[in-house]
């Protein structure tokens, strides 16, 4: 027969380990947390499309209160939310990612939502986390310049004084012209860029149905 005290410790043992399963089945990140991960997936805004899968990996351990939340070595998956080529006459290619969940290494899942706020060698332009790729206004500007430069000499050469202004007119229309021709620069994000994340409020992260213990 179990004695009525070891029962009560039983059931006190019962209680520890179900509020301990129940921690792990939640996580707390306060806003302002930063994770910091190393893209696995290259992405480019040539070839990739909005809705996209990417996956990679944290760099640095994420510690609240002392207590490591995000182990390094986690793996994280997210989506891309926009992606816009580069336009001819104008425009820059454009691309946002959001982290949705990471893994811990005894695969337990969390999801969460943190937004891109840096990235290795990336022009991030505002607080969603939009990336955007290197223009060609100043190589228009330059090829224009340069066209009419060249077109003055010739005119010049040719028809004296008015030659050379007709010249000019003609080789900036054809610098322009060439410039536009050449498509802007897309965004790429090769594997291994280190991206920073940030959870903008406080979020409590479930664990993933289906996740293992």
């Amino acid at each position: 027969m179990i004695s009525p005290r070891r029962t009560l410790g039983l059931a006190a043992i019962l209680v520890i380990s179900t509020a301990s399963l129940a921690a792990d089945d939640a996580i707390t990140l306060p806003a302002g947390t930063e994770l910091h991960v190393q893209l696995i997936t290259s992405l480019s805004s040539k070839t990739n499309e909005t809705g996209d899968m990417w996956s990679g990996k944290v760099v640095e351990p994420v510690i609240v209160k002392g207590r490591e939340i995000v182990p390094e070595g986690s793996s994280v998956e997210g989506h891309l939310t926009y992606v816009k080529g580069p336009g001819r006459a104008k425009g820059k290619g454009e691309m946002r990612l959001v982290m949705d969940s990471f893994s811990t290494s005894d695969t337990s899942r969390y999801n969460i939502v943190a937004s891109l706020k840096d990235a290795e060698g990336a022009n991030v332009t505002n607080k969603e986390g939009t990336i955007q790729g290197p223009g060609k206004d100043s190589d228009t500007k330059v090829e224009t310049g340069v066209g009419a430069a060249a077109g003055a000499g010739v005119g010049a050469i040719a028809h004296g004084g008015t030659g050379a202004l007709y010249g000019a007119g003609i080789g900036a229309m054809a610098g322009l012209a060439h410039g536009l021709l050449k498509k802007g620069k897309d965004v790429i994000l090769p594997g291994g860029t280190e991206m920073t994340f940030v959870i903008s409020r406080d979020t409590t992260a479930q664990r993933a149905d289906g996740s293992k213990k």
